[in-house]
């Protein structure tokens, strides 16, 4: 049983390591020094532990008897953890040190997504949670959300940065990132892994309803929407490859990509479970 002292050791932790992220960012760019790099610094290590413990608290309310609970609240959670764990790990590598300005933003939605659970509990195990073919569908599933996300955020990053390159005075928080063109690459390296990631979801989802159910998937509103999101950012790879896409054609369609995907898992279990309550 986990108790409310879990998540609150998990929130303070991650509130203070957010709040240190950003203010070593912002002494670090007033001051004009590099020093020592944040992904080697004490706090990137310490983010260990509130990872951990919403890990705990995931499991605590994931996982009822024999099923397998899959609500809004447990599904939001999971995919800012994975965001935040993916971008933690990331952080190790010498060519992700100049983005721990997405730190605190991060380390703040873990701190608030790590209550949705508790507050908002799903007690409606789903069906069929027992079949491996589910179990990797929605692994990979929530691994592509996750990627997704942090190439939306790297894209909404991207267009701040763009905007203050067309101002003589440049916001003292973005001056240690790195040159737009490297984050440019960042962020198609991103995709491409996430699209994979998505086609595979779209993949197993079939596979997981022709095993299940004994018939091709149907096209429901979170089918629909996810093949959509597919397509975007199917179109926008393939721009970039035989186009040349980038900058302000890239962020948009990264974002509205992203935006379709929302609103294929998110947004059909918020009308199924608030709307419906189903």
């Amino acid at each position: 049983m986990v108790s409310i002292l879990t998540y609150l050791t998990a929130f303070l932790l991650y509130i203070l390591i957010g709040w240190y992220f950003w203010r070593y960012t912002w002494q670090q760019s007033m001051t004009g020094g590099y020093g020592r790099p944040v992904s080697i610094d004490w706090a990137h290590h310490a983010m260990f532990i509130p990872l951990v413990l919403h890990a705990l608290t995931l499991y605590h309310s994931m996982f009822i008897g024999s099923g397998l609970s899959f609500g809004l609240s447990n599904a939001i959670s999971s995919i800012v953890w994975l965001t935040a764990i993916i971008y933690w790990f990331s952080g190790f590598f010498n060519r992700m040190q100049g983005l721990q300005t997405l730190v605190a933003p991060v380390a703040v939605a873990a701190a608030v997504a790590i209550f949705l659970p508790y507050f908002f509990p799903s007690l409606r195990p789903l069906d069929n949670t027992e079949l491996p073919a589910f179990k990797a569908h929605l692994l990979i599933a929530m691994l592509a959300y996750s990627l997704l996300t942090i190439a939306a955020l790297h894209a909404l990053l991207m267009m701040v940065v763009e905007r203050q390159l067309h101002h003589p005075t440049k916001h003292p928080m973005l001056t240690n990132l790195p040159p737009l063109l490297a984050m440019e690459k960042l962020l198609f390296r991103i995709i491409w892994i996430g699209f994979i990631l998505l086609t595979l979801t779209l993949l197993s989802g079939v596979v997981f309803s022709r095993e299940v159910f004994g018939q091709p998937l149907t096209f429901s509103h979170k089918t629909l929407f996810g093949f959509i999101s597919w397509g975007v950012f199917a179109a926008l790879l393939f721009g970039r490859q035989l186009y040349g896409w980038r900058g302000r054609i890239a962020v948009r369609w990264t974002l509205t990509g992203f935006a379709t995907l929302l609103l294929a898992y998110i947004g059909s279990k918020f009308v199924l479970e608030i709307i419906l309550n189903r």
